[in-house]
C-alpha cells in the first residue's frame, strides 16, 4: 500500500479535481504478477447510512478457495454523491485491507474501475492506493454506450465513451456472466488490461450472476453482526 496519495477530508469540488489528477496515474496496460491470491471488495452501509461496511475476502487461485475475510466498520466520510463513490469507499477498504494476513495478487472490485466519467471508479482509485492489479465489476453501467451482447454464458461486447477529444475510448466489456440475466459491466482498475481483466472475471465465475470474489465479498459487505 502506498503511504498516502492524498487527503480524504475533502469537499465534492476537491474530491472531482483529485480525479481529474490521478486518472492520468492508471495503467491501463498488464502489470500483474503470478496470480496465487485474489481479493473480492465490496462496501456495504449500516444505521441508515451513517456507517460504512467494508468487506474484503481472499480466494487462493486455482480453486477458489476462501483463505481470509475481514470487516471494517467506520462512519461515513462522505454523502452518496454519483460519481465521487470512492470517496465514500475506499478509506474502509484500506483499513480492511490493513486486517489481511494474506496479500492478493489481484483484486476485484464491486464497482467501476475506468469506466467513469472522470476515468477513476472505485476499483481504480483503490487501485492506486494499493498498488495493485484491480478489476471494476459493476451491475450497472454508470457511462458510456454498447451494442447488445450475445445470450451465451461468458460473451461479452465492449462498451465505450468519447474522451476529451471528442474520439471513441474503450472503456470495458459487458459480459453475459450467467445465460439468462443482465450482464455485468467489466473495466480495467488499474495495472492491467481489458482482455486480461475479462479473462480473470470469466475464470472466477461460479453458478451465479457475479464472480466468486465480489460475490462473497457483496454477501459479507451486506451482512448484520
Amino acid at each position: 500500500m502506498m503511504e498516502s496519495l492524498h487527503d480524504w477530508d475533502v469537499t465534492p469540488a476537491q474530491a472531482v479535481a483529485l480525479q481529474q489528477c490521478l486518472a492520468a496515474s492508471v495503467e491501463r496496460d498488464d502489470r500483474i504478477a503470478d496470480v496465487q491470491r485474489i481479493a473480492g471488495v465490496d462496501i456495504g452501509f449500516e444505521d441508515d447510512g451513517e456507517t460504512t461496511r467494508a468487506a474484503v475476502v481472499v480466494l487462493k487461485w486455482p480453486g477458489l478457495g476462501e483463505l481470509e475475510r475481514a470487516v471494517h466498520r467506520e462512519p461515513t466520510r462522505m454523502p452518496y454523491i454519483p460519481g465521487l463513490l470512492s470517496f465514500r469507499e475506499v478509506p474502509a477498504a484500506l483499513q480492511a485491507f490493513a486486517r489481511l494476513t494474506h496479500s492478493p495478487d489481484l483484486v476485484m472490485v464491486d464497482g467501476q474501475g475506468i469506466a467513469h466519467p472522470r476515468r477513476l471508479g472505485v476499483a481504480s482509485h483503490l487501485g492506486l492506493w494499493l498498488d495493485l492489479p484491480t478489476i471494476g465489476v459493476a451491475k450497472k453501467r454508470l457511462c458510456g454506450r454498447h451494442d447488445s451482447v450475445p445470450e451465451a454464458r461468458g460473451a461479452w461486447t465492449p462498451f465505450w465513451d468519447q474522451d476529451a477529444q471528442g474520439q471513441r475510448e474503450e472503456l470495458g466489456a459487458v459480459l453475459r456472466s450467467r445465460q439468462g440475466v443482465k450482464p455485468v459491466y467489466v473495466s480495467p482498475g488499474h495495472r492491467i488490461g481489458l482482455d486480461t481483466a475479462v479473462t480473470w472475471v470469466v475464470r472466477c465465475l461460479g453458478r451465479t450472476k457475479l464472480p466468486e470474489p465480489t460475490r462473497l465479498a457483496d454477501r459479507l459487505a451486506s451482512r448484520r453482526g
